[in-house]
């Protein structure tokens, strides 16, 4: 009996096995697919809301010498920008859903190269091939590498994947990696925030470097919201979970203060300055979040890890070759300053004419007193002749100004 039954056992579990190794392509072929939609969902969401954040820039530029200062408010333009960053931000936040957190976080570097982009064709002033080619030399090579990293992060960024439950983010949420790595990343804020609000040290890098921290829980209760949200909407409700609530308070709470700190960065620091370094550390800290708590690099080979990494630099290269080619403003100035023309008393002093001091050389141009020079190199004084209005007929002498002795 025991022979007879083996050969059917066995001929049982070959369908079996052929349908388990036929299934395993198919599921590769459909993270693939997974990634590539949210991978276009982020591009398309960065790239509408930067051409966004430009027509509200417009539309604030054209009314900046209005009287009323909320005229924006009444024009067509303003409005479209606020409906396409809208749009642009509910597409980014859907590509959350779909790939893992380590991809979609560094495709924000399109939003970057969109900006660049936007400003060189709606250049206003005129400008020579030269002087083109010179300026934005820098623009045209770090958008090409930022198209570069961002093909390689899309090619070999991570492949994992799992349904969004409220039982799998628990599952993560008291994982030792992730409480490790929460601890470690909450003492490294209290302490930034010490130094930043009791020691006055408003460097960049601080500042930055407690919205990168902010910004990589932000992005996993993102990822955990839209998730949940995915699988809801697939028929698996878990809106009902208390875990769902948990991570949308916490995403709203650090977004809120993520800005609070980017507002206080924007008051000290140039613009250039913030999108580079931001994105860079923000990017760091994201990823490193996203390997921790969703453990999106379980099971990838080294090729692909070195890959996924080398993209990173190359983007990272190209958002810093673009925002370092950025002009600062320069504040206009319609006036010499009285107190930097030499001979001249300091205009700020309190009470005090302005005046011009006799014992002072007046050539142009000198950076400093000149009195202690040989005669040779003193500036030649001409004579001025005036007319006298005296009687018709009469002529008068010329009054002659007589040269400022040096001994006096």
């Amino acid at each position: 009996m025991e022979g007879g039954n083996s050969p059917s056992v066995q001929l049982q579990q070959l369908p079996l096995a052929t349908a388990a190794v036929s299934v395993q392509p198919h599921t590769d072929s459909f993270s693939y697919k997974e990634n590539l939609i949210g991978a276009l969902l982020a591009i398309f969401g960065h790239l509408v809301s930067s051409i966004a954040l430009n027509l509200q820039k417009y539309s604030h530029i054209r009314l900046a010498g209005s009287k009323d200062p909320r005229a924006y408010f009444r024009t067509k333009t303003w409005w479209s920008g606020l409906l396409l960053l809208l749009l642009g931000e509910l597409g980014v936040f859907s590509s959350y859903a779909f790939a893992p957190l380590s991809l979609i976080v560094p495709l924000s570097a399109v939003s970057v190269v969109a900006s660049a982009i936007i400003g060189i064709i709606f250049i206003k002033e005129k400008w020579k091939p030269k002087e083109f080619l010179r300026r934005y030399v820098l623009s045209f090579v770090g958008c090409g590498l930022a198209v570069v990293g961002t093909y390689l992060l899309v090619t070999f960024g991570p492949n994992s994947h799992e349904k969004m439950t409220a039982e799998n983010i628990t599952r993560h949420l008291v994982s030792w990696p992730f409480l490790l790595y929460t601890l470690v990343e909450i003492i490294v804020f209290c302490l930034l925030l010490y130094f930043y609000k009791e020691r006055n040290a408003n460097y960049i890098v601080i500042i930055l470097l407690l919205v990168a921290l902010l910004g990589s829980m932000t992005v996993v209760t993102v990822k955990a919201v839209a998730g949940m949200v995915l699988v809801s909407i697939q028929g698996s409700l878990q809106l009902d979970s208390p875990i769902f609530y948990i991570m949308l308070v916490c995403m709203v709470a650090t977004a809120i203060y993520q800005a609070t700190f980017l507002a206080q960065a924007s008051q000290l620091y140039d613009s250039a300055q913030i999108s580079s370094v931001g994105y860079i550390l923000s990017t760091t800290a994201a990823i490193s979040a996203g390997a921790t708590f969703y453990l999106d690099f379980m099971g990838e080979d080294v090729l692909h890890i070195c890959m996924f990494a080398l993209g990173c630099l190359i983007a990272f290269l190209g958002v810093f070759l673009i925002t370092r080619n950025r002009k600062k403003p320069v504040p206009f100035e319609p006036y010499i300053s009285m107190d930097a023309m030499p001979g001249m008393q300091n205009m700020h002093d309190k009470g005090t004419a302005v005046q011009p001091d006799l014992k002072a050389s007046f050539s142009y141009g000198a950076l400093e007193n000149n009195d202690s020079m040989p005669e040779i190199y003193s500036p030649a004084t001409l004579p001025i002749v005036q007319e006298q209005h005296g009687p018709r007929g009469a002529s008068a002498p010329p009054y002659r100004v007589l040269e400022h002795s040096k001994k006096e």
